[in-house]
């Protein structure tokens, strides 16, 4: 039950707030410069609503539109600092309360309340009306269908989505306005983490209530960010302006262009010539080639996002996890970091990130490289070389095609006859058509506990049970019972055993490497990169010599 208790918020003068705000005098020329940023796509399914958009792309745009209670320090270490909210504080094991900030204005003026966190987080906007908080049933959804939302009506992937980053929220109260009570109704050690990621980002009432449609207001939301949507063009462009009210004072940029530019090379040869300001999803590759021009330096560095290899095992050449087995062990994966990415990228410890602190999981590995294990599971397996399909996209993932082709040759020679098949858009790539077997993918920590990806992700509420490409009975029972576990050793027992499931036993995927991202811009530009895919773009991130 979501409530909203009106009586109890009451009005307060911003009068003192708004003098701590930049403004511009009238008449003042506006001096501050816009930029160009060349990407090589905005959003995959044609909306700005983070609930929907859960993926890498949308990770980068969201952060000038949109933010949580509590935020990730982008300059720093993506540790968690005061967002949305100035405080919060733990009432028991279910419960959180935050206090607010007060002043803080959305786009459209309005001032943020409880009363709009409130509704951030109701069943008309995340959950739908059919929820049912006390199910643990998996939410099977169709992957994408961009332009098919009717009116007012959620697209399937929100309340999957919901289930998948909340899955207990029980209740969210205005205690008044400005304190919100989150209750669980389980107890959730995860709960601030959960309430700090992509997805659980305060949005305007008002402005949602106003819209005509559900895609309307998708394509030009209104939130607290330091940039507002000016344009959305799916699939071009997006314009933004700054949003001078923002609380964290007068942003930088007087506006901001992303274009959409799939090609490598012809973001390269933009920002050679002068049309574009930065570029992301650089190849290391081709680092030296910009850096020989003294106009221009490349920033990156690896990210709490590792690149995957996806198994459906109801493909009846992938049913036997030894042929899945025989996949994760045919892989050079050091080869692949030291060819494709100059060595500026690493073969992590399988799916974690040491930034889980005491839940990651020591002496872990990814599967050796042994083509003689391959070879013998192939052969125990009975595989007699019958092709096996091989999903992706063209260059989603920086260095994707040459990946794919080098992958599928190591696994010709350990017997594998993998087919690629290059799709178009993800719903190609996820359509279960009785052909879908292996496809790439990534997956990132959205805060530091593994319910964050192994879980999100591979669990019972996770994309890839949701999709139907595969569960696990024994995985679905830990993650349900490390959801509501608070002892952090049983915790982490738990994650450990998991990873035996999805990595060794029922191999649900297998990591490549963790991912890098690299943006070059202008020299001149003062700019820091984030080790994320998110780019900041506030007051303390921007300067030109």
């Amino acid at each position: 039950m979501f409530l909203r208790r009106r009586g109890l918020i009451a009005t307060t003068s911003l009068a003192a707030a708004s003098l701590s705000l930049p403004r511009i005098a009238i008449g003042q020329v506006d001096q501050r410069p816009s930029i160009t940023i060349a990407v090589q796509q905005i959003a995959n399914s044609a909306s700005l609503e983070p609930l929907r958009e859960q993926s890498n792309v949308g990770q980068r745009v969201f952060s000038f539109l949109f933010e949580p209670l509590i935020m990730q320090n982008l300059l720093g270490k993506l540790e968690a600092v005061p967002g949305l909210a100035e405080s919060w504080k733990r009432l028991d094991a279910r419960t959180v309360e935050f206090t607010l900030r007060k002043g803080v204005k959305f786009h459209n003026g309005d001032e943020m309340t409880a009363d709009d966190v409130v509704f951030t987080f109701s069943r008309e906007r995340m959950f739908g009306p059919d929820y049912d908080i006390g199910s643990n049933k998996t939410l099977f959804t169709s992957v994408l269908i961009r332009d098919s939302v009717q009116g007012k009506t959620l697209p399937p992937e929100v309340p999957a989505v919901a289930k998948r980053l909340l899955p207990a929220l029980e209740k969210v109260e205005a205690i008044d306005k400005y304190t919100v009570r989150f209750t669980n109704r389980t107890p959730d050690v995860t709960l601030e983490g959960r309430l700090g990621r992509m997805g659980s980002d305060i949005v305007s009432r008002r402005t949602f209530d106003h819209a005509k449609s559900w895609m309307e207001w998708s394509r030009a939301p209104v939130a607290t960010g330091p940039y507002k949507v000016r344009e959305f063009v799916p699939d071009q462009s997006l314009v933004m302006d700054a949003h001078d009210d923002y609380w964290g004072g007068r942003p930088p940029l007087k506006s901001v262009r992303m274009v959409v530019v799939p090609e490598v090379a012809t973001r390269i040869n933009g920002l050679l010539a002068g049309q574009f300001d930065f570029i992301c999803d650089v190849p290391p590759d081709q680092i030296p080639g910009i850096e020989k021009n003294a106009r221009f330096e490349v920033l990156g560095s690896t990210i709490v996002n590792h690149r995957l290899t996806v198994f459906d095992k109801n493909h009846p050449r992938l049913a036997d996890p030894r042929i899945r087995r025989a996949f994760t062990h045919a892989i050079d994966r050091k080869a692949i970091v030291d060819a494709l990415w100059s060595g500026r990228t690493r073969v992590p410890a399988g799916l974690q990130w040491e930034f889980y602190g005491p839940m990651f999981v020591e002496n872990w590995t990814v599967p050796d490289y042994d083509l003689a294990a391959a070879k013998a599971l192939l052969k125990d397996a009975g595989y007699k070389g019958e092709p096996i399909p091989y999903r992706l996209l063209n260059n989603y993932y920086t260095n994707q095609v040459a990946t794919a082709q080098v992958l599928v040759e190591m696994w010709r020679q350990a017997g594998l006859n993998v087919q690629i098949e290059m799709k178009e858009n993800w719903q190609q790539i996820f359509e279960g058509n009785g052909q879908r077997a292996v496809r790439d993918w990534s997956n990132s920590a959205g805060y530091n506990d593994p319910i964050s990806s192994i879980v999100a992700q591979h669990g019972p509420q996770g994309q890839q049970q949701q999709v139907g490409e595969w569960s696990n009975e024994e995985m679905n029972k830990l993650s349900a019972a490390m959801e509501v576990e608070t002892d952090m050793a049983r915790r982490k027992a738990m994650f450990a055993r998991m990873l035996v499931i999805c990595e060794r036993e029922d191999p649900a995927y297998t990591v490549l490497h963790q991912n890098a991202t690299f943006t070059a811009k202008r020299k001149d530009i003062r700019w820091k990169a984030s080790p994320s895919f998110a780019m900041e773009f506030r007051t303390v991130n921007f300067a030109t010599n």
